[in-house]
């Protein structure tokens, strides 16, 4: 039997409510012993809490949360009290002197909903990636694995897998030891749609673009204005404008969200052939680095010297005496505002395109790596004419169908996962 868990599941005190969650079978003897009687399941009840001595603890809100049918599929409780520090740690403090209750870990509510078929694993780590969200872009993508738009197109792709595994059954039923009969005519057909369309989700912007954010890097020579364009970008004076050649000697890198989009903005060291200063050419081996990891780069060195694809930017139009570039992509001044408005409008377009649009879902690294390999086992299994060999792949396939949604999966990574989440959750 497992054991009963308690936790504060609310913001941290002092606010107007607490919420102190308890799950386990010890709940509905633990709501008993603080209120003096259990409600109506699923009616919220004033009413009144107190200690083992009697003494008075609080007025609450009480649910009583019979399971399976909860969050964790056990039987749930939930206090919703005062806020304040004094009366969380009192309530706390009564659970845990019951006998058979403990304080939960982090992650461990989920961790039950998962471990009771409340959740599958593709949701729960939606669900981790929705309390980290923090741009509009993120949600939305979270919302949609969260809520279990993912977890059903798995469902559906293996029960497809199912029925092609039906009729490679079919044929080994039916051919005797000497006589391997044929695979139906459009089943080869089938399998290669099914491997194409699973293609199709692999080539879809991943999870981890859109949690790092879209990376744009300033790049150029030394005083083209990248830092004052950087600050400007992120509304913050994060790096240090100075006249002189060589101020930025590292890459300096800021998160913000546009328009809900997330973004990481990297500001580097000026780029020049020669220096003395060992520390500045550290920082341009750097530059250098940043910028071939960049999604985007904008380039306001001279013009044409910028890398491949980079965007040129001329980004001190205010300083007629410094020149100008004749076809840039933004002609703008970071001091003045000017063009700025245009610049950002442009890179918000651009990277909702290279980014999961919103409420699509988007694979993380653990699953896109298993809809691979399940993809590599179903073009294997089109090649092959052996119909045992053919059943084979398709049970690898399915193994593989498995794993995302958490019906065969290790204790590590299931540590792993439910550690991103907090206390009470």
């Amino acid at each position: 039997m497992s054991e009963t868990i308690f936790a504060l599941s609310s913001g941290a005190p002092p606010a107007a409510i607490g919420v102190i969650r308890v799950s386990g079978p010890q709940a509905g003897a633990a709501l008993t012993a603080l209120a003096g009687r259990l409600p109506a399941p699923r009616r919220a009840v004033l009413m009144r809490l107190r200690d083992g001595h009697g003494a008075m603890l609080d007025s609450a809100l009480v649910l009583w949360l019979p399971g399976p049918n909860s969050d964790t599929g056990e039987d749930t409780v939930e206090l919703q009290c005062h806020g304040g520090r004094a009366v969380i740690a009192a309530v706390e403090a009564a659970l845990a002197a019951l006998p058979g209750l403990r304080r939960a870990g982090p992650g461990e509510f989920t961790r039950r909903a998962f471990a009771n078929g409340r959740i599958d694993l593709a949701e729960a780590e939606g669900l981790a990636d929705l309390l980290s969200a923090e741009t509009e872009l993120q949600r939305l993508s979270a919302m949609t694995m969260a809520g279990g738009q993912f977890s059903g197109q798995v469902a559906a792709w293996r029960e497809r897998l199912l029925m092609l595994s039906a009729s490679v059954e079919a044929v080994l039923d039916f051919s005797d030891e000497d006589d391997v009969a044929l695979l139906p005519a459009d089943f080869i057909a089938r399998i290669t749609a099914f491997a194409a369309e699973l293609g199709d989700w692999l080539a879809r912007p991943r999870a981890e673009a859109l949690k790092e954010g879209y990376r744009v890097v300033l790049a150029g020579p030394p005083n083209v204005g990248k830092s004052t364009l950087f600050n400007a970008l992120v509304e913050s004076e994060a790096a240090i404008v100075a006249p002189v050649a060589g101020t930025t000697r590292d890459v300096l890198t800021h998160p913000v969200a546009l328009a809900g989009v997330p973004f990481r903005f990297f500001d580097t060291a000026g780029l020049r052939e020669q220096t003395g200063d060992t520390i500045e050419a550290i920082g341009i081996e750097r530059a250098q680095g940043a910028m071939r990891q960049a999604d985007l780069v904008l380039w306001l060195g001279p013009e044409g010297e910028g890398p491949p694809a980079a965007w040129e930017i001329a980004a001190q139009c205010d300083r007629p005496e410094l020149g100008s570039k004749r076809a840039p992509r933004h002609r703008l001044s970071a001091l003045s505002g000017e063009g700025m408005d245009g610049l950002r409008g442009d890179l918000v377009e651009t990277a909702r395109l290279a980014l999961p649009r919103p409420g699509e879902a988007a694979l993380n690294q653990r699953q896109h790596r298993l809809l691979d390999e399940a993809r590599i086992t179903l073009d294997g299994a089109a090649g092959l004419s052996d119909p045992l060999l053919v059943a084979e792949n398709l049970r690898l396939a399915r193994v593989c169908f498995d794993r995302l949604l958490g019906r065969t999966t290790t204790e590590d990574m299931l540590d792993t996962l439910f550690g991103r989440f907090c206390i009470g959750k």
